[in-house]
Parts: structure tokens; sequence; C-alpha cells
């Protein structure tokens, strides 16, 4: 208990509440907790901040379901051997990696919260881009964000009830009801990105470049502006352990992603496909449930994690593109002088044949 409390310390130097009574972490009165410590933002900041991430999270899910078509959404519906794969791996794997790193690197229960939930949370849309720089099945890749994004209304707040029950401290410690009301309002401008795919494509397009530019935007201006407010603390979330752990989720989700896939013998856009759906998490919706369903004096500077956890699973990301890109280029000059090689030896055995 003494190392658990030492390392709170570390991770919240300025935290005494927690260190003095760790037991009354999420059972405390919102009275009580405001006297906890001084709040690391000012109430404007705090605002802005929310604000913007409510505006870019809507913005960004009616880009999503701009990319979703009914048509090949029933297709996969039909056959959906492909989809349940990608399923089981985007809610088997990440909830698992996120519990099982928290365990491994012992982390306080707090910043255990934070792990669990963006290990629960569904499929972003950056995966499609990252599915389709890897020449993967586009099809499979919206269809599996999407199913991933509704599925998480339900799939969601039961993985972090199963999961929390590792921890002694935590069956009470996640607000299920603010979690279910955001995931609900999530699926309001995903329904509206769908309807304008519907009734306007030539829209389509247009909505979905816009909402990917303003999300990339948004994530360096949200952690700018947080950095900047917060001041020392944005250490708490470049701590060792939350950086290891941000950059072995992603890997771990693209490997099993891809070893699962392979396993039940899907084909290799198939595979490369799942591996990044799995790996890519929804930072938007995590940053955002992180800051708004947990008061400022308790979750602090970590609601920036989700955005450690996205740089890591972009430059992974593109590690992995450049690798295929590489290995196809090579394949490809092989082939070619593979077929070179048999051309001019059929000729040259043809003019024998004349001679």
């Amino acid at each position: 208990m003494e190392d658990i409390m030492d390392y709170t310390g570390e991770l919240f130097p300025d935290a005494t509440f927690w260190q003095r009574n760790q037991s009354m972490l999420f059972n405390t009165t919102v009275a009580n907790s405001s006297n906890a410590y001084t709040p690391l933002m000012s109430p404007v900041v705090d605002k802005i901040i929310n604000l913007l991430l409510i505006i870019v999270l809507f913005i960004t899910m009616v880009s999503l379901g701009c990319t979703m078509e009914v048509s090949k959404i029933k297709s996969h519906i039909v056959k959906p051997k492909g989809v349940a794969i990608a399923v089981l791996a985007q809610y088997g794997v990440m909830p698992l990696t996120a519990f099982c790193l928290a365990k491994a690197f012992q982390l306080t229960e707090i910043t255990a919260v934070v792990i669990l939930i963006c290990g629960c949370c569904p499929g972003g849309s950056l995966s499609n881009i990252l599915a389709l720089a890897l020449k993967g099945d586009m099809n499979l890749s919206i269809v599996m964000t999407s199913c991933s994004t509704v599925l998480a209304l339900g799939m969601m707040p039961l993985l972090l009830y199963v999961y929390c029950q590792g921890f002694s401290t935590l069956q009470g410690a996640i607000p299920y009801v603010d979690i279910i009301i955001s995931l609900v309002m999530v699926l309001i401008p995903c329904g509206v990105g769908i309807l304008i795919n519907y009734y306007r494509p030539q829209y389509a397009k247009r909505i979905t470049k816009v909402g990917l530019t303003i999300m990339m935007i948004s994530i360096v201006v949200v952690g700018v502006t947080a950095s900047i407010s917060i001041g020392g603390s944005i250490l708490t979330v470049l701590a060792p352990p939350l950086m290891a752990i941000a950059a072995l989720m992603p890997f771990i989700g693209y490997a099993f992603g891809y070893i699962i896939s392979s396993l039940f013998r899907l084909n290799q856009s198939e595979r490369r496909t799942v591996a990044m759906e799995t790996g890519c998490q929804n930072i938007q919706l995590c940053s955002t449930i992180l800051k708004m369903a947990f008061p400022q004096e308790m979750i602090g500077p970590l609601f920036l994690f989700p955005m450690v956890y996205a740089s890591f699973q972009l430059t992974e990301a593109a590690v992995l593109i450049v690798l295929f890109r590489c290995h196809q280029r090579f394949t490809r000059k092989e082939k070619e002088t593979y077929e070179a090689a048999n051309t001019r030896e059929k000729v040259d055995s043809s003019s024998e044949a004349h001679v």
C-alpha cells in the first residue's frame, strides 16, 4: 500500500488529498472533493476545452457517419464472419490489454480508470485512413468502425464493469450513466452523417475530409491549450509508465488483430484492416468522456492521455505502412525481373527453333 501511495505522489505531486485518504477517492461528495486541491485549470479555460471537445467530437462523428453506406453494412451483416472476427479483436484484445498493463505497471486507481476507458473505447475514423494506406478492405473497415461504435453503447459499460472487478477500489469508480449518455449523444451525429451520405452523397466526401482535418487540428489545439494551462503537471501524462502503456497498447492491438484474423483465415487485405481497426481507438470519444464524466479535481491532466496514445498509434501505424510499401515494391520488382527473364528465355528458345 505504501508503494502505491508513493507512486501516487510521483504522478500527482500537488494532490495531497489523494495521498491523505485514498479510500475516499471515488466515494467523496462533490462538496468535499472541491476542497481536495486547487484545480489545474481556470474555469474559463476548462469550459473552453470542454466546448471544443464536444464540438470536435460532433463534427468527427458526422464525418464518420458520412463514410457509412447502408448497402455495404447490409452485405457484411448477411456474411458477418469478417465483422464478427473484427469486433472480437476490438472488444477482446484492447480491454484485456489495458487491464493487464494497468496491473503490470501497478497504476493508481484513477490512472487505471483512464487506461481502462481508453482500452474499452470503440474504433475511430482514423483507422479507415490507415486501412486505406495499407490497401486494406475499406468496406470491412467502415463497417467495423460502424459496428464497434454502435456496440459501444452496451459493450463499453459492460467491459468496464467486468474489468473493474479486478481492482478492489474501482467498483464504484466508473460514472456509467455519464458514459452511456455520452455514447448515446455520439450516435446522434453519426446517424446524421449516415443520412447525409444516403440522401446527399455528393457532400459526404467533402464533409469527411473537413471532419478529419478539424480532428487533427483540434488534437494539437486542445493539447497545446491544456498543456499551457496545466503547466508542469503535464509531466503526469508523460510519466514513464504511461508513456510505455501508450506505446504498447496500439502495438499489441495491431499485432493481435492481425494474428486473430490470420487464425480465422481472412485474406491479406482483411487481416491488415482488422489489425488497424483493433489498434486504433476513438481518442476524441475517450478524451471527451474523461473530461466530461469526471470532475477536474479528480481527473487532473490525465484526460490528455488519449492524445499521447494517438501520437503512438499514428507513429507505429506509419512505420507499418512504410514497411508494407517497401515490401510491396520489393516483391513487385522481383516479380517483374522473374517475368522478364522468362520472356527472354522464351524468345531465345523460339529463335533457336527457327534456326
